[in-house]
């Protein structure tokens, strides 16, 4: 039975999604208007495919462009405009630097060079992961930082589990180095491009509000807010879950050392990326002051991704005839996370066009009118999931 179930698990899948799109159809049950039962019941299908794995999600992020169009929620104009959003070339721009810092072992030898400074006991090569982690997801999507610190963290492990005898330590050591990769990804909230809920928040902000959240005002709040979850991440698993009492490793650092070594100097290609990086950063970091003072261009986050981006395509790699990135390069890119965003906005514009999430709002309100706290936790709870 269980053999069976596994075997047809995505078309289980793609059946309940259809069953709770005719349910919420046929049912009504919020007693919504035509068009908002529409919309709802598109919903149901969108969330439950994505939930239970019926398809991949970029693929299911397809689906209002088909049925939004079939149903007359939206025309087709509309509903691909969501796929064009600027803040999808935002993340297109922060992916192609991400792949260059990649491609050219940058992202190994910040890392690396981090936990180098931070020392080799358990508890210092954690701390050197998560500061490394965290300082690069601010920059990359947390899945490619996740992968990139993954190998090293396997090898770290390697080395400290072949020299150490304590195996309650070990273990804990190898958990939490694990977690905390995982952890720090997701906790590196220090600037608009580091997740994609940050940029989808501000584009928000911008639309309903006229208010634009610069990236310098940006960082100045959350950068410290970062720093705050980074320690807490470190207190809880390091000194009180799972302490792991692993000291000085003398292998561990030879191990790291040896990494380095192996990377030698910063090769001209580095450098280049790391510029181009350093430049990137310097304009969204600067773009409110640099519009202030000069009135022959003005530049937004989105452009200025896209400016770095297009310039590693330009500049030489020192290598014969071949640039920072090169197109087979973007075999890399996450382009299902382009679509999953594009289908999400377009989503979530309907949702608010047919006004179910001011009826939403309204209603959680209701149960936490003298409670901001319990309103706080509804909000969480329902947006975590």
């Amino acid at each position: 039975m269980i053999n069976f179930i596994k075997k047809h698990q995505k078309t289980a899948a793609l059946i309940s999604g259809v069953l709770i799109f005719l349910l919420l159809l046929g049912l009504n049950p919020f007693g919504l208007e035509p068009k908002a039962k529409l919309v709802l019941s598109v919903a149901g299908l969108i969330i439950s495919w994505w939930i239970l794995d019926a398809m991949p999600l970029a693929v299911v992020a397809l689906v209002p462009i088909v049925l939004f169009p079939l149903l007359g929620i939206n025309s087709i104009k509309e509903v691909t405009k969501s796929y064009a959003d600027s803040i999808i070339f935002l993340f297109m721009g922060g992916f192609f630097i991400g792949i260059a810092i990649e491609k050219w072992n940058l992202h190994k030898r910040i890392a690396l060079g981090i936990i180098n400074i931070t020392g080799t006991n358990g508890n210092k090569i954690i701390l050197g992961f998560i500061i490394a982690t965290g300082f690069l997801s601010m920059w990359l999507s947390n899945t490619a930082t996740t992968m990139m610190m993954f190998p090293i963290a396997m090898s770290v492990i390697n080395v400290i589990a072949s020299h150490n005898k304590e195996s309650t330590g070990v273990k804990n050591f190898s958990l939490v180095l694990m977690l905390c990769i995982a952890y720090a990804s997701n906790f590196a909230i220090g600037t608009i491009i580091g997740t994609p809920p940050n940029v989808a928040y501000t584009n928000y902000i911008h639309e309903k509000f006229n208010h634009t959240i610069g990236f310098t005002n940006w960082m100045l709040v959350f950068t410290q807010l970062s720093i705050v979850l980074l320690f807490m991440l470190y207190w809880v698993l390091v000194k009180w879950l799972y302490p792991n009492h692993i000291k000085h490793s003398a292998e561990g650092k030879n191990y790291i050392k040896s990494e380095l070594k192996k990377l030698g100097k910063l090769s001209a290609a580095e450098k280049r990326v790391l510029i181009v990086f350093s430049f990137t950063v310097f304009l969204w970091i600067f773009k409110d002051a640099i519009n202030t003072l000069q009135n022959f261009i003005e530049l937004d986050d989105t452009i200025i991704a896209l400016i770095g981006a297009i310039s590693l395509f330009i500049i030489p790699s020192g290598k014969l005839d071949e640039r920072l990135l090169e197109w087979p390069d973007t075999t890399k890119m996450a382009w299902g996370i382009l679509l999953l965003f594009g289908g999400g906005i377009a989503l979530a514009k309907a949702l608010e066009d047919v006004k179910l999430m001011d009826q939403l709002g309204a209603y959680i309100a209701s149960f936490a009118t003298n409670n901001v706290f319990l309103m706080i936790l509804i909000v969480t709870t329902i947006s975590v999931f």
